[in-house]
């Protein structure tokens, strides 16, 4: 089999930066003429071998991370742009979305801000908001949008945050007891906890110095709500220089980031990095038990998976996604080449879907993408009391997948036949960018292909993709 080809040259300019060389020197360090190195970092040549050992032997630099990064991702969301009817039929190739990706990804990132721009601006104006009558209303894009792609292009790994939370996990009194090192640390500043049956998740009064937690969440909620509390007292700094590097548009998309952010550490705090991955991989990632051992549920420990990328200990590669009984996504993140739609719902013949009929239980599906990628996929119910008699009770299902090579590490894919053809059901993203021709559940018509109708005919389908 051939060898895969690797162009880097934006990775390669980005490490050069990042170590505050010129070409000169850094072509001098690695081995190799300032021309050639010209010729990689503009993808006119592949990354060579010399180059890769060099990397590695001279800077500690871990390689792998050359293949990685937004390629894939701004791929697929330019690819779900372009299928937005204002561009009309002539959609560019994949190659050329390649091209682009690779060679010019500030570009490519502002293509799309652009159009998420557009998109707001025709969501304001049909809904006759913002944009009739009221002065000095700005377009901007949506805070929520913003602050899911700056988790989404930071592979939803915060170095900083992470071993912050890391250190505080491992430095308390209370081995292997985060929540009672969480109570020491704010003990320390005069701050005190307590619960109540009619407080709200988490409520803190600076004047009283109390932290209040609903006793009626579960332990693995309030001690997640204590550690997000502790974060915003005590991680402040840390914080706000992770969002002033992030250049937010707005205050509010600012402020939803700090809450992100918050959320992210008090999930690393209960799931430590290093003591997460290492029993993540003893377990093979058994979701219950992980949750058992760090006194966590099950979403936040398939969500703590998802995380694991951390430069030089990565973990698996997974996906991750929340839906909810609409089918709407609330929470996405893929550290594989499987990515969510942006705009609208998942692919309908996902198992995530299947997985409110089926209460309490994990579904396993091995699928396909359109792009010939196989992926086992483990789906389950979430389902979030109120806490007494009468009160809601949110549902929602949360799905966790990797490319298949990594089954065997996984105890949810024994037993299965991965080395069957047949055993892999066909997936995709949405139903307007998805090729599949001959899907019976599809909703809407691809937009990058003609549609021919018979009206003396009727199939699944009201009309033939060709």
């Amino acid at each position: 089999m051939a060898t895969r080809k690797l162009y880097a040259g934006a990775k390669l300019r980005e490490v050069r930066a990042r170590l505050g060389l010129t070409q000169k020197d850094f072509a001098a360090k690695l081995g190799v003429s300032l021309p050639y190195l010209n010729q990689m970092e503009n993808n006119n040549r592949p990354v060579s071998t010399t180059v890769l050992l060099a990397l590695a032997q001279e800077f500690g630099f871990d390689v792998t991370e050359l293949g990685q990064g937004d390629a894939e991702r701004l791929v697929s969301d330019m690819h779900e742009a372009l299928a937005d009817p204002v561009f009309g039929d002539s959609t560019p190739p994949l190659a050329d979305l390649r091209l682009t990706a690779a060679n010019a990804p500030a570009l490519a990132h502002a293509f799309l801000s652009l159009h998420a721009a557009y998109r707001q601006s025709q969501e304001r104006l049909a809904s006759l908001d913002e944009a009739l009558g009221r002065e000095g209303s700005q377009l901007q894009a949506s805070p929520w949008e913003e602050v899911r792609d700056f988790f989404h292009y930071c592979d939803n790994y915060i170095d900083a945050v992470d071993h912050a939370a890391e250190r505080v996990a491992l430095s308390g009194p209370f081995p292997n007891d985060i929540r009672s090192n969480a109570e020491a640390l704010l003990a320390k500043s005069g701050i005190s906890t307590r619960t109540d049956r009619h407080a709200p998740l988490r409520s803190y009064d600076p004047a009283t110095q109390i932290l209040t937690l609903s006793s009626l969440a579960p332990p693995e909620t309030q001690s997640f709500q204590l550690l997000v509390q502790l974060a915003l007292l005590k991680q402040d700094k840390l914080l706000e220089a992770t969002l002033d590097l992030a250049r937010f548009q707005s205050e509010a998309a600012r402020g939803i980031a700090k809450m992100g952010l918050a959320n992210y550490f008090a999930g690393a705090a209960m799931m430590p990095y290093g003591a997460f991955l290492e029993a993540a991989q003893e377990t093979r990632h058994d979701l219950e038990l992980l949750a058992i051992r760090f006194g966590a549920s099950i979403e936040q420990v398939a969500h703590r998976l998802a995380t694991l990328q951390r430069p030089g200990a990565k973990g698996v590669p997974f996906f991750f996604v929340r839906v909810d009984q609409a089918g709407t996504i609330t929470k996405r993140h893929s550290a594989t080449r499987l990515q969510f739609a942006r705009f609208g719902g998942a692919c309908p013949l996902w198992n995530v879907h299947r997985a409110f009929e089926t209460p309490g239980r994990f579904l396993r599906q091995l699928a396909e993408t359109p792009d010939g990628v196989r992926y086992i996929s483990l789906a389950r119910d979430v389902s979030k009391p109120g806490g007494h008699f009468g009160a809601p009770v949110r549902r929602y299902a949360i799905a966790l997948g990797c490319e298949v090579r990594h089954a065997a590490r996984l105890v949810y894919a024994d037993g299965l036949d991965i080395g069957r053809d047949s055993a892999f059901e066909p997936i995709g993203i949405s139903c307007r960018i998805c090729e599949r021709r001959d899907c019976h559940q599809r909703s809407v018509p691809p937009l990058e292909r003609r549609l021919s109708i018979a009206p003396h005919r009727r199939d699944v389908l009201p009309y033939r993709v060709e």
